[in-house]
């Protein structure tokens, strides 16, 4: 079963990730459906335990409001340069309260694993061959941040 970073552990991933280009008939399971395919089918699926899944350039207002819905959300992020997802996070979780998973998958780094959860993202699924192990740390490369975040809403000036 493949790996995941979840709440600062290492975990199995019990999420199927649904490609984009899908046809045929849905696997039993927790399914990552993208979120087209939701938005184009959903109302027609009869599914316990999905999640979305939007890739950087999807807009998350097609979601909004109703993100809360899903136990979990994924942002794809196509390259490590790619910063969109990193917004995408902030806006799930500061305009629209998203309070469930909020995982990055495909091409996040482990240098990026700090930021990532200064937005709000809680679980990460890394690409092969990264140890999951030694990620954890980056989890907390730093002790102090000057600006304010989803998970320190004061900047550092703010603080007492």
């Amino acid at each position: 079963m493949p790996k995941i970073i979840k709440d600062g552990q290492v975990v199995d991933d019990t999420w199927i990730i649904i490609d984009k280009d899908f046809e045929g008939e849905l696997p039993r399971g927790k399914l990552l459906l993208p979120m087209q395919f939701w938005l184009d089918h959903g109302s027609s699926l009869n599914l316990m335990c999905a999640g979305l899944w939007i890739d950087s350039d999807e807009e998350i207002e097609a979601v909004g409001h109703e993100a809360n819905m899903f136990p979990l959300i994924a942002v794809n992020f196509p390259t490590f340069t790619d910063g969109r997802g990193f917004s995408i996070g902030r806006l799930l979780k500061e305009r629209y309260d998203f309070t469930g998973q909020l995982r990055a998958i495909g091409n996040a780094t482990q240098d990026q694993l700090f930021y990532l959860k200064r937005c709000g993202f809680t679980s990460f699924d890394l690409k092969e061959g990264i140890d999951l192990e030694s990620a954890l740390t980056s989890l907390n490369d730093f002790d102090v941040t000057y600006q304010g975040a989803v998970d320190q809403v004061d900047p550092l000036f703010r603080q007492s």
